[in-house]
């Protein structure tokens, strides 16, 4: 039967067409052509789950290029055109309306949130053409640690029950063969448990009732590949795996909104947060690209949490349920990411200087530091014992806090200026922090994990070795790019948050003087006064901390820009503060004032909107697919691989073959096992390389020639990293060149294609 062939838009199945009940389609830029069908069994409901599919290995596959004007971009102004109107309409509603309405503010930021939801969805699905993959190539753009963590997803809803799934992921024996680990406490796997447990409710619900959950196609690849399967809908596991993130981070910006407006006491100053979060997006999130990150999941609940903290600190009276959300969200952002704590760190040292100060008061803190203990318990407890809770920065410094609120009273009594005991308990705060943590660290033999902290300091002392150079040589975890503060200037996200952060240390330096020489009554007055403001004092100075302490982290370590722009966003509400502008805005009118910024922002930032838009692309990785159905055709089920961490997880996701080494690079053990796979890569002999890799029960490795010269920056390719770690073989040729010619009698080349190489280790 011959059927016309369709383009990323999805028509209905002609009425003529009477056999299929499966509708077809084609990739981009595919002509007419004959296809078949699918068979009614593959349409219908159900969990079946397909075979699960690799990950894209580093610098394989991708985006097939930018195409502007294309499809995806118009269909992107057809999913959100119906919304305009109604946006256009509470926008002048907005302006014109004086007070302050909750009702106002929900619906609002509930559209946002909308907005957001398909700004992600529309971006995904332009990069990837996602919606035409099959279920492999899916899988396949869940590149290096994506796939790692999606690979667990799998493991659940195949299994016979829930309960079973989760004991095969708390007792997995494929990921660091031959031991078996603990994987939900080893890589935070609460987010694809409770995913799991959804979908598995939401298939048997949908069987009860007959709803089909997903449709299914045959599509045309062309370039002389075979047609493939690819199904839509919420029935399909990847589908509805993302849909879920993307839901989520939607309803992050609802919170952005509603953070924005309870700052700055304004609807207007929350749609200026919204909007500088539009028109940065690129520098605020990379949750498109990447959406089973850790990050993807954990950072939508800091920005609850943050959002509580800030309701807290301008709340007068000590209302328990803020506490006990306060409790909660600290939990939701520290179970799914283990950079969360350093996170919550920053914001110890935010508060800790306030506190000695007399922005906060005693009872307040100490509530504060209580609930955040309780938290580190409970995620100690719920990671089975996880001591790396108890040994972090953040858990140090609620300690170190918590004893100086006790000692209160002898620090005060100290014969010595206001000035001089300020500086005495912040030298004794840090450095009483990070004795406790050295000492936690070595109690607990936590000592071997990389930490953020440890990265920072690698990068201030300039030390490097193998570790930390496989860290730093990803772009992730580079410094911050040249082009970024240019790139917040054009948007003029940049000047405005300069402009505020002037005038919050011009409102607060004279508060600091006055509290220097005045005693303890006219500084509690003068606290007072300043708590009474819009908004408080309190709140500009703590926000002016996390400001500082977020940009620090962002210019070390790239990857952590993604805290430093939404919080610049939330910054920038504040230029609707009568307490900062208020004169201004006593000879014009703030909103008007505001309404003109955004219009000059919109300039630079619809132009960042439409290169987002204009980035079209379509996923295909033919080596890896080839490796990997070779893999599974012509290996033992219980034949153990090693290979480049992306591959391995690959390996683990797709063929279900036991692996040795992954991505997840933060335990020691890992990274002691990483080293030695990784040798091949070296200048050492083929003889010790494969005596190694038989003590890791390797039977075959794969190997990428890519990664023999590839090189990302100075310093960067393998054979340079090695030079580092072992400069007695400097000089020496490299193994990879050698197992490429010829590598028996210690490796017998087994595959080979345009991009790897199977070895069997003899």
């Amino acid at each position: 039967m011959v059927v016309q062939t369709r383009n990323k838009h999805k028509d209905l199945p002609s009425k003529g067409d009477q056999a299929p009940r499966c509708p077809l389609r084609s990739r981009r830029g595919m002509g007419s052509g004959e296809r078949r069908p699918l068979t009614e069994d593959k349409c219908s409901r159900g969990p079946r789950a397909s075979s699960p599919a690799p990950i894209h290995p580093s610098g394989g596959g991708g985006r097939k290029g930018h195409a502007p004007g294309s499809l995806p971009r118009r269909l992107l102004i057809g999913t959100v055109q119906p919304f305009i109107g109604l946006f256009l309409e509470k926008l002048l509603k907005l302006r014109r309306y004086q007070g302050f309405s909750w009702n106002l503010t929900l619906s609002i930021g509930a559209f946002v949130g909308v907005m957001h939801w398909a700004h992600l969805t529309t971006l995904f699905e332009n990069d990837r053409h996602f919606s035409h993959l099959s279920t492999l190539e899916r899988e396949m753009t869940f590149r290096t640690e994506m796939g790692l963590y999606y690979s667990y997803f799998k493991t659940m809803i195949e299994a016979p029950t829930f309960l079973r799934g989760l004991w095969l992921i708390m007792n997995d024996r494929l990921t660091e063969f031959p031991l078996v680990i603990n994987a939900v406490k080893r890589f935070h796997l609460y987010p694809e448990v409770i995913i799991a447990f959804w979908y598995r409710v939401y298939i048997g619900t949908m069987d009860l009732t007959g709803i089909r959950t997903k449709v299914c196609w045959n599509v045309s690849r062309g370039q002389g590949l075979n047609p493939v399967e690819s199904c839509e809908g919420l029935g399909d596991p990847a589908c509805f795996y993302v849909t879920v993130i993307f839901v989520l981070n939607g309803l992050m910006m609802t919170l952005f909104f509603i953070y924005g407006t309870y700052l700055s006491g304004s609807q207007i100053g929350g749609l200026m947060t919204v909007l500088c979060y539009f028109f940065n997006h690129g520098e605020a999130t990379r949750v498109m690209w990447t959406p089973p990150l850790r990050e993807s999941f954990s950072y939508p609940f800091h920005v609850l949490q943050m959002l509580l903290i800030t309701h807290i600190l301008r709340s007068h009276q000590n209302c328990k349920k803020d506490f006990i959300a306060l409790l909660v969200s600290n939990v939701a952002f520290m179970l799914p990411w283990h950079f969360a704590q350093f996170i919550l760190f920053t914001q110890m040292a935010s508060l800790f200087p306030m506190y000695i100060v007399g922005y906060i008061e005693p009872y307040k803190f100490l509530k504060i530091i209580l609930v955040n203990m309780v938290s580190v318990a409970i995620c100690f407890v719920l990671m089975f014992g996880k001591s790396t809770y108890l040994s972090s920065y953040f858990a140090s410094s609620l300690i170190i806090t918590w004893g100086f609120m006790k000692k209160r009273s002898k620090v005060q009594k100290l014969q010595s200026s206001q000035y001089t005991i300020w500086l005495i308990q912040g030298f004794l705060w840090w450095s009483g922090t990070i004795v406790l943590k050295i000492l936690l660290s070595q109690l607990l033999a936590v000592s071997d994990h990389i930490h953020l902290s440890d990265l920072i300091t690698a990068r201030i002392l300039r030390y490097s070795d193998f570790d930390t150079l496989m860290y730093t040589c990803a772009p992730e975890f580079d410094f911050m790019e040249k082009e970024t503060p240019l790139r917040y200037t054009k948007t003029l996200l940049l000047p405005v948050v300069v402009m505020i952060s002037f005038l919050i240390f011009r409102k607060v330096i004279p508060d600091i003087f006055y509290m220097l020489s005045a005693g303890e009554t006219c500084i509690r007055k003068q606290l007072d006064r300043n708590e009474s403001k819009n908004p408080p004092t309190a709140l500009l100075v703590f926000h002016e901390l996390q400001l500082f302490a977020f940009a620090i982290l962002a210019i070390f370590i790239m990857r952590l820009k993604l805290f430093l722009t939404p919080h610049m966003s939330v910054m920038a509400s504040l230029v609707c503060s009568k307490q900062l502008f208020g004169r201004f805005f006593d000879r014009v009118r703030f909103e008007n004032f505001v309404f003109a910024l955004i219009a000059v922002m919109s300039i630079q930032g619809w132009l960042n909107l439409q290169s987002q838009w204009s980035i079209i692309g379509e996923f295909s990785n033919a080596p890896q697919e080839d490796l990997l159905q070779w893999i599974r055709q012509n290996t033992r089920s219980d034949a153990v691989f090693a290979g480049a961490m992306p591959t391995m997880a690959s390996v683990k996701l797709s063929a279900l073959r036991p692996i040795v080494n992954h991505p997840q690079y933060e335990d020691g053990g890992l990274r002691t096992r990483t080293k030695i796979v990784y040798s091949v890569y070296s200048r050492k002999t083929a003889k010790e390389v494969r005596d190694k890799l038989l003590q890791l029960h390797v039977n075959y490795y794969i190997l990428e020639e890519a990664w023999c010269v590839v090189r990302t920056k100075p310093g960067c390719s393998m054979l340079e990293i090695w030079d580092v770690e072992d400069p007695t073989n400097a000089g020496k040729p490299s193994l990879c060149s050698i197992l490429v010619k010829d590598g028996r009698p210690y490796f017998t080349s087994v595959f080979q294609n345009s991009m790897y190489r199977v070895f069997r280790v003899n």
